[in-house]
């Protein structure tokens, strides 16, 4: 499964078709989380949502689809919650389902189809939107493209496959004459995992000493990118690569190279982008780094945005290197943030802001076996930045990168030729050196 932009997403021309459902705010207080107070700071914008986009073949019809979005919200708790904007500030509260109703979005003349859903998403999936979710489809004659998209407060990327692989499963229920999820276990609410998390123990004297070094040596602010990046007074339009970086073949093979090193994946692709940030920059590696909170299998199967940031630093470019900075960064980043970055007053953000992500599809607990028929994209917004992105992707297909940038002169020419030296290296590491 790939992560691409929207303006880069192929999708067939159809009828786009949104659906309007209603949720009425019923003032019971939810918990907010650290990742989403600070997400929801920026207030209503275009670009904060994220989503997934899938073909399914054969007859399908709008009101199926309704019913079983409708059994999918019903079913994930973080779905009914709905943000204000109060004089004491930001508030969530929990919401009923109300009715809804199938709207088409006319796509102008000379209008791309990417475009005309890139709008309905800006204006639907805002943090204060209620709801900040929003289901469209693309009726063609060779069947609906669905794509499900949300405001980045409720969801993680793990989350989007959560709900398409139980909005799958709802329609097949209909199609059966049963009712989606009978009898199945509810799913523990994100706002649970909130206050779970708050109740953790506050971290060790040696990670918040750890924290402060790796940050200091940033200039107490989170990691750079270690190159020119060109104007940074102000975000940039984004620049969007997407890589193929290995096929199948060559994915087992790098397996096998880090299986022979006794380490993983993740840090065999460490190991890497420290030899070639050394190389271009003769620096260490160092960058924002998201891990997942779902420390228990109970939050597997929730709906919520259950990743915190942490800190990867690494100046060893062995693979046992690479290895102990992964240890290091999942260790850092399973305290409470509020907690470690209270000294800093947050999460202390700057241009040129570098993160990392990445995900092993293959090693999830919750796939969607179809995925490859589906032609399931992950789909991200077009946004202003002034920091660096990466994402991995590895899956069935391959290893696959997608990196956002600043569109600027400088770094193009930096940020490529980082991406060049990194998809070079993780290659000879596939096919031996």
């Amino acid at each position: 499964m790939r992560l691409t932009n929207v303006a880069h997403l192929r999708l067939p021309f159809g009828r786009l078709m949104g659906y309007d459902l209603q949720l009425s705010d019923t003032g019971a207080d939810v918990p907010i989380s650290f990742d989403q107070r600070r997400h929801i700071a920026d207030g209503d914008r275009p670009g904060s949502w994220m989503a997934l986009a899938f073909r399914l073949a054969g007859r399908h019809t709008l009101a199926d689809i309704e019913e079983a979005w409708r059994a999918v919200v019903l079913r994930h708790g973080t779905l009914r919650t709905v943000f204000s904007q109060t004089s004491a500030g930001p508030e969530l509260h929990e919401a009923l389902v109300g009715e809804g109703a199938w709207v088409e979005h006319p796509i102008g003349s000379g209008q791309a189809v990417n475009d005309a859903l890139r709008e309905v998403l800006d204006a639907a999936c805002t943090s204060f939107a209620q709801p900040s979710h929003r289901l469209c489809v693309l009726e063609t004659a060779d069947g609906p493209t669905i794509v499900v998209a949300a405001d980045h407060a409720h969801v993680d990327m793990w989350s989007m496959l959560v709900i398409a692989r139980d909005l799958l499963a709802a329609m097949d229920a209909r199609r059966a004459g049963e009712e989606p999820f009978a009898g199945a276990p509810q799913p523990p609410a994100f706002a649970a995992h909130t206050q779970a998390l708050a109740s953790r123990p506050r971290a060790p004297r040696s990670a918040r000493e750890r924290w402060g070094e790796i940050l200091a040596h940033c200039g107490d602010v989170m990691p750079r990118f270690p190159l020119d990046l060109g104007e940074n007074s102000r975000p940039q339009h984004e620049r969007v690569e997407v890589r193929d970086v290995l096929d199948v073949e060559e994915v087992g093979l790098f397996d096998d190279r880090a299986e022979a090193e006794e380490v993983s994946s993740l840090a065999l692709t460490v190991a890497a982008m420290t030899r070639v940030t050394r190389t271009l920059a003769d620096a260490p590696l160092q960058a924002v780094f998201p891990v997942h909170s779902r420390y228990e299998a109970m939050w597997h199967d929730s709906v919520g945005w259950f990743i915190t940031n942490s800190v990867i630093s690494c100046d060893d470019p062995t693979p046992a290197g690479g290895a102990s900075a992964v240890r290091e960064a999942v260790q850092l980043g399973s305290w409470p943030l509020a907690d470690v970055l209270e000294p800093w007053g947050g999460m202390p953000v700057a241009p040129g802001m570098f993160a990392i992500s990445w995900l092993d599809l293959r090693r999830l607990p919750v796939r969607v076996d179809a995925a490859v028929e589906l032609q399931a994209q992950y789909v991200g917004a077009p946004i202003l930045t002034d920091g660096v992105m990466l994402w991995f992707i590895l899956d069935e297909s391959g290893l696959h990168l997608r990196c956002r940038y600043p569109d600027t002169g400088e770094a193009r020419r930096n940020v490529g030729r980082w991406l060049d030296h990194l998809v070079e290296q993780l290659r000879h590491e596939a096919r031996g050196r």
